[in-house]
């Protein structure tokens, strides 16, 4: 089958068919050239399935996306005519490998708002999106059969990457306030015993990327201690922390810990993802180390889009702009909500998340939700399947909905189009299980 059949267009968006094709695996005609690092990252057929997804009406409740059209897209195209014209032969060259020192001292401005009020810019390291961070710690810290510990579920990015450098990425399972810290320190003594080099964990404790969860106020600093205590680094991901629905961002882990945590950040989720600018803020006795293998990486973040991100900070309401988010994802959260309470059948349960983008849909056990997306796609609606976000092989019987980038009434239509989906494979399941 071919491979270069799909369009992934505005229906469905990148990182919503990379988290899919988690979730089955195929072999490759040409795996034998694969290196070893690249042979273990899982390769899949499944986006031929999505020839029929891109037919119109279809409702993508797929892709985590920002709504771009929100921002003053037509004063931003002038800001960056302007920049090109007048500071062209700066923004268009080479740059400095840590990032512009004026978008890295914005950048501690914004920390300060998140509860990280004592980063400086020299600990800072400009980075294409929070991704090529994690890409950066994978490098600096893990050998090849070395652990990290991450979320259940997690990020898939943050799968791949761990997968490509051979990492084993060791799940700690969660509630509905986040990481539990007796599984986790359970887990990490386990993994020691057995003699496994634990390296760090991987954490997003805000609006955890795909279920919703935060992690309760009174159990960071305990997360951040058990790993202390492993001599284990903690790895924050903190993309959508400013998009708490109520406006008051919880402090992150690194607020009151600065030795310990590396912090990720991204313009991806509070302004535009497709200037590809995020920020690792580094202990100090980390900086120089992960400072080279970010530049060893990327030579130099672009100037260009660093500058338009920091005129963008400096000349625009950006503290505004992020009101303006909290408010249109509340309603859009609120609008998958109700529609899920309307729709739904009886044995599931969703996560009801403060901020961020994503409900995470829990349905009976024996319900494999991943051969349900094709069914999904026939009733003209999409989702990504719970196994493309565990390290684990095997089927989940979860599911990610992004509500970010759907208006409410669409966002209603396709819960709508789902429902007889998973109630079919309920009752299927039923069946099955009377009949053994």
């Amino acid at each position: 089958m071919s491979h270069e059949t799909l369009d992934a267009g505005p229906e469905l968006p990148a990182e919503a068919i990379d988290a899919i094709e988690r979730a089955a695996t195929a072999a490759h005609p040409h795996e034998e050239l694969f290196s070893e690092r690249a042979a273990n990252i899982k390769q899949s057929a499944v986006r031929d399935v999505f020839d029929i997804s891109m037919r119109p009406g279809l409702v993508s409740l797929a892709g985590g996306n920002p709504y771009l059209q929100s921002l003053p897209l037509e004063k931003l195209g002038q800001t960056a005519a302007r920049i090109i014209a007048e500071q062209g032969m700066t923004a268009l060259q080479y740059g400095g490998g840590q990032g512009t020192l004026e978008l890295r001292t914005q950048i501690c401005e914004i920390m300060a708002a998140e509860g990280i009020t004592d980063a400086v810019p020299e600990n800072i390291v400009v980075t294409a999106g929070s991704q090529s961070a994690q890409d950066v710690a994978a490098k600096v810290f893990c050998n090849p059969g070395d652990v990290v510990l991450v979320e259940s579920p997690t990020y898939v990015g943050a799968l791949n990457t761990f997968e490509a450098y051979q990492v084993r990425a060791e799940p700690v399972e969660m509630d509905d306030d986040g990481l539990v810290p007796e599984l986790l320190e359970a887990r990490i003594a386990e993994l020691q015993a057995a003699g496994k080099n634990v390296k760090f964990l991987y954490t997003i404790p805000n609006f955890n990327n795909p279920s919703g969860i935060t992690l309760a106020e009174n159990r960071r600093q305990q997360i951040v201690d058990i790993c202390r205590k492993a001599n284990i680094l903690v790895l924050e991901d903190n993309p959508y922390g400013l998009l708490r629905f109520d406006g008051h961002p919880l402090a992150p882990m690194r607020a009151a810990n600065p030795d310990d945590v590396i912090y990720m950040g991204s313009f991806s989720k509070i302004f535009a993802p497709g200037l590809r600018i995020g920020w690792a803020l580094v202990p100090a006795h980390l900086q120089r180390r992960f400072y080279l293998a970010s530049e060893a990486v990327t030579l130099c973040p672009p100037p260009l889009n660093q500058m338009i991100v920091s005129a963008y900070l400096r000349d625009y309401d950006w503290r505004g702009q992020i009101e303006t988010y909290r408010a249109l994802y509340a309603e859009r959260c609120q609008a998958l909500l109700a529609a899920l309470d309307e729709h739904m059948p009886r044995g599931l349960s969703w996560t009801r998340p403060d901020g961020g983008f994503f409900v995470w849909v829990t349905l009976p056990e024996g319900v494999d939700t991943y051969p349900l997306l094709k069914k999904a796609i026939d009733a003209g609606v999409v989702f990504i399947p719970g196994a493309a976000f565990s390290p684990a092989d095997g089927p989940s019987n979860k599911l990610r909905l992004a509500f970010s980038a759907v208006p409410p009434d669409t966002i209603a239509e396709g819960v709508r189009r789902l429902a007889p989906v998973l109630s079919e494979a309920i009752e299927a399941a039923v069946s099955r299980g009377a009949g053994e």
